[in-house]
């Protein structure tokens, strides 16, 4: 690294001893080198420069014979900036002091008296790990800008990216798209992605969740009403169609429409107009349908509680949403996306995650899809004790006692095969052991075994 780049590094060394100061400043003279002498002043430079690295001497007044300022300084610099690599320089109790402060956060321990060569070696380590921090970060929010489609969402599966290239492929066809997938999929997501990307990206996105809506009211959310119309119609309301003129309309759940329901909007679909509850004039409106349902649509059609017609209008194009067990690698990538947008705020201490967290989460099935998996790891950020989130922060017992319970069932699919099969053995052979075990492949000890094991009596 060039002396330019090594200057802007920046070192605070928190030593009370004035010599010392001076020696350190005058030893790191390639740093940026900010030197506090009291908790005070090392955590206002810290705040104003934010260091990188940080020497910190435990002796410090009002207690310089003692650790216990220093240790309330590396506690104050921990969770005020859990990045900073502070390495604590102490002749107090050598042993005993290291494990400390290791356990307190800090990244390495050096004992008096200092050996300026030595030290410097440590500082200069702490930087490049800090350095390699920085660029694997960037690298990290640079993959996951690569791994967003649609621009928004994130996935690098191809059964995932096939369905962001279809949708993008007909986004500047003026036709109706109907989403299939289960709730948590991302429907919305797609349905806003092929409007950014469609030629009517100038216009309004409306979304309206048919299944969130009492049915009484959906027709005057979709088609608005005029004053008067009904008890509480105090004035003229636009209806979500009538909003989004010029743009794209979003029906979630279109499966919930009611029969009633459907007949009016399949009207406005032939016709392309509407008219407000109460209302007698025709309004032209023009309006991109894109709807979506995790329903059957198949059984509804055939138990005719959803229009064929109506259906037919909507699902110009069918696109099929994959669920996020189908899209292997997009539950870590996720992961780590949703872990860098709330850890932040939410504990900004936590980096990432243990190996035992990212094994967890990509054996998962998550039945919720893409909404439990956020949900899940803004929790696991919330409950992580250290740097890194584990599997116990995930509260992933519900996935183990799933897969536990697979196994007992498999066990006991085992052990009743194996009853049959030895009952079936020891009858043809007519209780003699020897050929019993022959049958079955076995040897005669571990017939005995397994007579034993199921309490069956040879």
């Amino acid at each position: 690294m060039n002396e330019t780049a090594a200057a802007r590094r920046k070192l605070l060394v928190v030593e009370d001893d004035p010599g010392l100061q001076t020696q350190l400043k005058w030893a790191y003279e390639d740093y940026q080198v900010f030197v506090a002498g009291d908790h005070d002043t090392a955590i206002e430079l810290l705040r104003a420069e934010e260091p990188d690295v940080v020497t910190l001497d435990l002796g410090l007044p009002p207690d310089p014979d003692g650790t216990r300022e220093g240790f309330r300084t590396l506690k104050t610099i921990v969770e005020a900036k859990p990045d900073t690599k502070v390495i604590v320089v102490s002749g107090h109790g050598e042993r005993a002091s290291a494990l400390n402060a290791i356990a307190s956060g800090a990244w390495d321990f050096y004992q008096k008296p200092i050996d300026i060569d030595a030290l410097g070696l440590i500082v200069a380590r702490a930087f490049h790990v800090r350095e390699l921090e920085v660029e694997n970060a960037r690298l990290a929010s640079q993959g996951a800008r690569d791994n967003r489609v649609l621009g928004g969402m994130i996935t690098g599966a191809p059964e995932m990216l096939k369905v962001a290239r279809t949708i993008e492929r007909v986004a500047n066809l003026d036709v109706s798209v109907m989403l299939l997938g289960a709730s948590g999929t991302g429907k919305e997501l797609l349905a806003r992605g092929l409007h950014e990307a469609s030629a009517r990206r100038d216009g309004a996105f409306v979304a309206i969740n048919c299944a969130a809506i009492p049915e009484n009211l959906l027709e005057s959310e979709l088609f608005g009403h005029e004053k008067g119309a009904f008890t509480g119609a105090v004035k003229t309301t636009e209806g979500k169609i009538e909003l989004a003129h010029g743009g794209t309309l979003f029906l979630d759940e279109v499966g919930d429409i009611p029969l009633p329901l459907q007949v009016k909007l399949l009207r406005f679909l032939q016709e392309r107009t509407i008219e407000r509850i109460g209302g007698r004039k025709a309004i032209a409106v023009d309006t991109r349908i894109v709807c979506a349902t995790h329903r059957d649509l198949d059984a509804m059609l055939a138990a005719q509680s959803f229009r064929d017609d109506l259906y037919y209008r909507l699902a110009e194009m069918v696109v099929k949403i994959p669920s996020l067990a189908e899209r292997p690698g997009d539950a870590v990538l996720l992961a780590r996306h949703f872990l860098h947008q709330y850890a932040p705020e939410m504990n900004p201490g936590v980096r990432g995650f243990a190996p035992d967290a990212l094994q967890a989460i990509d054996e998962a099935r998550w039945p919720g899809n893409v909404r439990e998996l956020e949900n899940r790891i803004k929790r696991a950020v919330i409950m992580a004790d250290g740097k890194l989130v584990t599997r116990g922060d995930l509260d992933m017992a519900g996935a183990a006692e799933e897969e536990e319970d697979m196994w007992l069932n498999l066990r006991s699919a085992r052990e009743a095969a194996d009853r049959v099969a030895i009952r079936r053995a020891m009858t043809q052979s007519e209780g003699n052991i020897s050929h019993a075990a022959k049958l079955l492949g076995i040897s005669r000890p571990t017939l005995y075994d397994l007579l034993k094991q199921y309490r069956m009596h040879g």
